[in-house]
């Protein structure tokens, strides 16, 4: 007879946890070992828990494999049973700072002015418009249409997301995707905004967002194939049968390569791209003449991006082809393969991107780590710095949808100040301040400090760390420490305004933020310098950050609590194996912890395109051993680990549930300590958890939670 897959028992944990010191927790599920092995590049892998990846994916109907995860989450709730008064408490508190019927600042675009709002105790946004006038004070946020409501949409579901709403040039129609389940197949349909009625369904295989023809007669639009990757971009006609929809432009050459649709600043020309992380190629199409043969801009290339705008009958490329930190040339439509630099690459000033209008091009960059705005004058060059005060701070251009604004739209925040946003007016080089978040709970900056170090990682690199603390925190190691990460895909954390980070803070923890390799921090060469064959810089520098802030005083070893997501959560997973002495918690959120088996299934979704990022263990023993070595499902080990949440979502198509669940057996199976192991699996949710403002900001709480009660309140 087969042994069970998991037993459960009522037999107390050993040293139950600070919180937990008068109640019974049962023994958590332990999953069963089959025993599996493959051999790739003459070295044998043994997977006694590969049994965890439904045979049928992406359909999961695996009895024992679902009765493992529903019994990893009756644990989870066993263990939040007594801690629900306190998740409450930190939920309620969190709420408290946002503003229940909070409403964006609107954005002109074309003949009306659009935003977004929630109503009081709703989950989800309600989207209106209402005719544009010349003054932002008859713009303001009132008296509205309402275009969509997503809490209508999303009645009755336990899932939503809406993926994409993008409005005809006629301002009649709009194209809408939406989610409901978390597998990121959205259903798009057109509606007519006036009645709000839906006129056609387009597909329920959409994903990104559609870009209407200049004549508002059609879309074009990407789907998803039955390996959920856009290779196709597709032209719909209003008022034909979608499944006579034409190919514009199809992927067939590169598998790891995904097609996107975008749209120039001053409209005149749609843009098809293909490409992976560290190389594409676009397409330009005539915006009035959508089945023109699409023209293409430059040959793909190996490590190459860039990125296409319009302004002025010319095209401005950024790209990294002659400099690791990007450049921007301009070049003929009609001969656009013929590139001509505008903005040479520097070793100091990071280019991230522009965006063209009529009277100024919109440059972002970073320098030293810090993001930099400026405006350039077409005629003559010159680069117009918008100025920021903070040491610390993060800004951006955003909300400019029209070619000629009167002013230019910026968010800005930081640590301790609150999310802002303003409209920049060239003509006096002045900031208008349109709104700053509120905190309806009260909330006040003088409280607190932010720190910025460079700490040294043990190669000699200085790694940027930002700390959020309240001025009476003592640099004694008598407090807490949380530090979080993400360090993958040149994606930076920046240093910016979360109201949640307050509920720890006040309860005697530091908030650092670790800019270490992998992000682009410092650059694209900071990125590069933490992927493939240099991915363990970016543990690393996790680590070595950690035990800098220890050594400065923020808290001693086991009173340090670390949280990351995904490729951030595969960071949780290295960092504990490496230094498991050094934390006393750990919050790892849908990680990507079976780095190697995931990379050596070519039938995945992702992993031809996140070869460039990991490597290609397939054909390479070199990047099978790189990845081998630092794998963080592969190098659990005999040892004491911290106490650790991992989560995960059965329908996320980015990180797959056997990941959590694999990792979360083997630790079980393998470590040789009593601290609180606990897995959460949405069942109804992807990648990104629970739908929701409210659901989302309730998951964060128990995290929080979890947290508070293994280092103590």
């Amino acid at each position: 007879m087969r042994l069970p897959v998991f037993f459960a028992a009522t037999i107390a944990v050993a040293t139950p946890s600070i919180a937990q010191q008068e109640i019974d927790l049962p023994n958590p599920p332990v999953a069963e070992q089959r025993p599996y092995s493959y051999e790739r590049h003459g070295i044998t892998i043994e997977d006694p828990w590969a049994w965890l990846k439904d045979q049928s994916y992406p359909k999961i109907d695996d009895e024992d494999v679902l009765d493992y995860l529903k019994a990893e989450n009756a644990y989870f709730e066993a263990w939040k049973k007594p801690q629900e008064a306190a998740i409450e408490t930190l939920f309620e508190e969190m709420k408290a700072r946002i503003k229940e019927d909070d409403k964006s600042v609107p954005v002109k675009d074309g003949d009306y002015v659009y935003w977004s709002e929630f109503a009081p105790g709703t989950q989800y946004r309600l989207w209106y418009r209402k005719p544009a006038t010349g003054t932002s004070a008859d713009n303001s946020p009132t008296d509205g249409k309402l275009v969509y409501d997503e809490n209508q949409a999303a009645e009755g579901l336990d899932y939503f997301r809406l993926g994409a709403m993008s409005v005809s040039p006629d301002g009649k129609l709009a194209a809408y995707s939406t989610d409901t389940n978390g597998a990121e197949r959205y259903t798009l349909k057109i509606m007519n905004i006036e009645s709000g009625e839906d006129l056609e369904t387009i597909t329920d295989r959409s994903l990104g967002q559609p870009v209407w023809t200049a004549g508002s007669d059609g879309i074009v639009y990407t789907v998803v194939n039955d390996n959920w990757r856009t290779d196709k971009a597709l032209y719909h006609k209003l008022g034909t049968d979608p499944a006579d929809d034409p190919v514009l432009y199809e992927e067939t050459e590169n598998v790891a390569f995904t097609v996107g649709v975008g749209q120039t600043t001053d409209e005149q020309w749609i843009l098809i791209e293909t490409g992976e992380n560290i190389s594409d190629e676009t397409y330009i199409i005539p915006a009035d003449d959508p089945t023109a043969e699409p023209k293409l801009v430059k040959r793909r290339r190996p490590d190459i991006q860039y990125d296409v705008d319009s302004a002025h009958g010319k095209l401005w490329i950024v790209t990294n082809d002659n400099h690791v930190n990007f450049r921007l040339a301009e070049a003929d439509p009609a001969d656009p393969q013929a590139w001509h630099t505008v903005i040479a690459g520097s070793d100091d000033f990071y280019l991230q991107g522009i965006s063209a209008h009529r009277d100024h091009m919109l440059v972002e960059g970073r320098l030293g780590g810090l993001d930099q705005l400026y405006l350039r004058d077409y005629d003559s060059g010159e680069m117009k710095r918008v100025p920021f005060d903070e040491e610390a701070y993060s800004a951006g251009f955003s909300g400019n949808p029209e070619y000629a604004p009167a002013a230019y739209r910026i968010s800005y925040s930081s640590m301790v100040t609150p999310g802002t946003v303003y409209d920049y007016h060239p003509a006096d080089d002045r900031l208008e301040t349109l709104k700053v978040q509120e905190i309806p709970s009260g909330y006040d900056p003088s409280r607190y400090t932010v720190d910025r170090l460079m700490i040294d990682a043990r190669d000699g690199a200085k790694v940027p760390v930002s700390v959020l603390r309240r001025k009476d925190f003592a640099l004694d190691q008598s407090g807490k420490l949380f530090v979080y990460a993400y360090g993958a895909y040149g994606y930076a954390i920046p240093p910016s305004f979360s109201t949640s980070r307050f509920s720890l803070v006040d309860r005697g923890f530091a908030y650092a933020i670790a800019h270490i390799r992998g992000g682009d921090d410092l650059g694209y060469q900071w990125y590069l310098d933490g992927k493939m064959e240099k991915r363990e810089n970016t543990f690393n520098d996790f680590v070595d950050v950690t035990r800098g802030l220890i050594e400065a005083g923020y808290a001693k070893p086991g009173m340090v609590a670390a949280e990351g997501g995904s490729a951030g959560g595969e960071l949780m997973g290295a960092i504990v194996n490496q230094a498991p002495e050094l934390y006393g918690a750990v919050a790892a959120h849908v990680p990507f912890v079976d780095v190697l088996n995931t990379m050596l299934d070519d039938s995945l979704p992702l992993t031809p395109g996140e070869w460039n990022e990991w490597g290609n263990p397939i054909e390479s023993e070199e990047a099978f051993r790189t990845i081998l070595a630092y794998s963080p499902y592969d190098n659990v080990k005999a040892q004491d680990y911290p106490a650790m949440l991992i989560t995960g979502g059965l329908n996320d198509p980015r990180v797959t549930y056997w990941e959590p669940a694999k990792w979360t057996a083997k630790l079980r199976a393998t470590k040789t300590d009593d601290n609180l192991l606990l897995m959460k699996i949405n069942m109804g949710a992807g990648h990104g958890g629970k739908s929701g403002r409210w659901n989302s900001l309730y998951e964060q709480a128990e995290a929080y939670q979890f947290v508070i009660d293994q280092l103590g309140d």
